[in-house]
């Protein structure tokens, strides 16, 4: 008879399982809070996304004595961008290759790449967003094209304190970066320096562009999600995810064919409030 609290490999699984969803939203943690997000909205699959946008003039201040004063008309109109939806993937690995190869590497390795390309696909889907942005500048040179779009941001958010965020493609930043000492971080897949050239915090991705620049203030940028620990999806599938619900993993394995399957759901999306709040710039030949 086995021992009370024997480790056995279902506790060996719920570990692993546990392990993969704070990777990820370590992570993430690290990415919102170098990005400054202070909203997480969550959704429901398939609710709208929306932000919205005011616009309106403002009448003429100048009034005659015992004259009315004219009003000033604004509204609020609705921007819609789709509809959130929950990702999910799966992935089974047989008996034969978990034979050959062993366990850590057959399942545990291919998890963790499992892992880094969902990392991969939120982050391809915010530069996709990022490029419809609508604001634009332009400069000579890596300095002068960020501080110009710097400069379009205070403009664009003047009733606002602005900090800006910018992001890159590393080759734009490598010249920069090989003549001057800079601390380097790492957060969900990208690299990021504070305080560059004194203008705000850059990230360097593959996903920008060469030649073109993406940037914005960090209040503009909102993370919605679906819950995937949600009470009406928990009722029929059991999912381990950590405390926020940004993503969650199952791992059993199928007896029918004799394969490991894991199967990860998430429904995470970066978007910006306001598009018009983006610059898409671009980095002209230096003098």
């Amino acid at each position: 008879m086995a021992e009370t609290n024997l480790i056995g490999k279902t506790d060996l699984a719920r570990v692993r399982e546990v392990d993969f969803t704070l990777q990820f939203t370590g992570s993430l943690r690290t990415l919102t809070e170098a990005l400054g997000i202070t909203r997480r909205v969550p959704k429901q699959a398939g609710a709208p996304l929306k932000t919205y946008r005011a616009t309106g003039t403002l009448a003429a201040g100048t009034v005659g004595e015992g004259e009315t004063i004219p009003l000033s008309h604004y509204a609020v109109e609705a921007v819609t961008y789709g509809e959130i939806a929950l990702g999910k993937w799966r992935k089974a690995t047989s008996a034969e290759a978990i034979i050959d190869r062993g366990f850590d590497q057959a399942v545990g390795m291919t998890t963790d790449r499992m892992l880094r390309d969902v990392q991969k696909k939120v982050r391809g889907d915010f530069f996709a967003f990022l490029a419809t942005g609508t604001a634009r500048a332009e400069g000579a040179g890596l300095q002068a094209a960020l501080a110009q779009g710097w400069g379009t941001l205070q403009t664009l958010f003047e009733d606002d304190e602005v900090e800006t965020v910018y992001f890159l493609n590393p080759m734009d930043a490598a010249a920069y970066l090989g003549a001057a000492q800079v601390s380097t971080q790492t957060a969900f897949g990208m690299t990021y320096i504070d305080s560059f050239l004194g203008l705000g915090t850059v990230f360097l991705s593959t996903c920008v562009p060469k030649g073109t620049f993406y940037a914005t203030a960090k209040a503009n940028i909102v993370l919605y999600y679906v819950p995937v620990g949600g009470a009406d999806l928990g009722e029929a599938f059991r999912f381990t995810a950590d405390e926020t619900g940004l993503i969650g993993i199952h791992e059993e394995p199928d007896y029918t064919n004799m394969t490991a399957s894991d199967t990860v759901v998430c429904g995470l999306t970066l978007l910006a409030e306001r598009p018009d709040g983006i610059v898409v710039g671009t980095i002209g030949a230096g003098e």
